[in-house]
C-alpha cells in the first residue's frame, strides 16, 4: 500500500530532471520513477503525450494530478512534505523571498540562458522577460554572495533548483564559474541527497546506453 504522499515522476537522466530527483531524495520522499529514454523517442510517443503533451520531463503526478513545471514541482513537493523544512510556509517571512527565487529561475535565468546558448540577442528591455543577461545573473549572484544559501542560512527546495541548475549551466559554459557560484554548487551538490540523486541517474545513464 502506497502512502497518501507517494508520488510518481516521470524522470530521465541527464536532464533538468535530476534536480527533481535529488529534491525527492531530500525530502526523504516516497516516490516511483517512470523513467522515459529521451535518444530512443520515448517522449514523443502517444503513452507519454497523454500524460504530459509538451513530450518534456520532468512531470509529476499525484493522487491524479498532473504537476508540470520546474518551478510548480518544487514548490508543490516542498509544500507536500511540509513537514521536512524546506519551504517556508505562510506567515514565514521568508516565504515571499522564496516563491521568488524558485520562479525566477523560469521567469528570468532559463530565457536568458537560452538566448546566450543560442546566440540570440534579447528582445528589447520593454519586452524581455529578463531585461538584460547581465543584470539577470548579477540579481543573482548578488543574493548568492550573502549566503550560504538564497534564504541566508536556511536551506531550502530553491537551493535544490538552483545548485542543480548552476551545475549543468556552468558545465557548459553558459554561465560563469565565478568563486562565489562554485562554492554555492558545491555546497548544494555535496550534499548526501544530491549524492544518491547523481548515482541514481549516472546508473540510468549506464543502462540505457547498452
Amino acid at each position: 500500500m502506497t502512502s497518501e504522499r507517494h508520488v510518481i515522476l516521470h524522470h530521465a537522466p541527464q536532464t533538468r530532471s535530476r534536480g527533481v530527483l535529488t529534491l525527492l531524495e531530500e525530502l526523504g520522499a516516497d516516490y516511483e520513477l517512470h523513467v522515459l529514454n529521451l535518444k530512443a523517442g520515448e517522449q514523443r510517443q502517444p503513452a507519454y503525450l497523454a500524460i504530459n503533451p509538451m513530450g518534456k520531463v520532468p512531470a509529476l503526478q499525484h493522487q491524479g494530478a498532473l504537476v508540470t513545471e520546474q518551478g510548480a514541482i518544487y514548490i508543490y513537493l516542498a509544500d507536500l512534505y511540509a513537514d521536512k523544512g524546506l519551504a517556508p510556509q505562510m506567515g514565514d517571512p521568508l516565504r515571499g523571498p522564496y516563491l521568488r527565487w524558485l520562479v525566477y529561475y523560469g521567469s528570468s535565468f532559463e530565457p536568458a540562458v537560452v538566448d546566450r546558448a543560442m546566440k540570440r540577442e534579447p528582445a528589447p528591455p520593454s519586452t524581455s522577460p529578463y531585461g538584460d543577461y547581465d543584470t539577470m545573473l548579477a540579481t543573482l549572484t548578488d543574493q548568492l554572495a550573502k549566503g550560504p544559501y538564497l534564504l541566508g542560512e536556511r536551506f531550502s527546495a530553491a537551493d535544490v533548483l538552483w545548485g542543480t541548475a548552476l551545475a549543468w549551466t556552468t558545465h557548459f559554459g553558459l554561465v560563469p564559474l565565478t568563486p562565489v557560484i562554485q562554492a554555492y554548487i558545491e555546497r548544494v551538490t555535496s550534499r548526501p541527497a544530491a549524492m544518491r540523486a547523481s548515482a541514481i541517474d549516472d546508473d540510468l545513464i549506464t543502462r540505457q546506453a547498452v
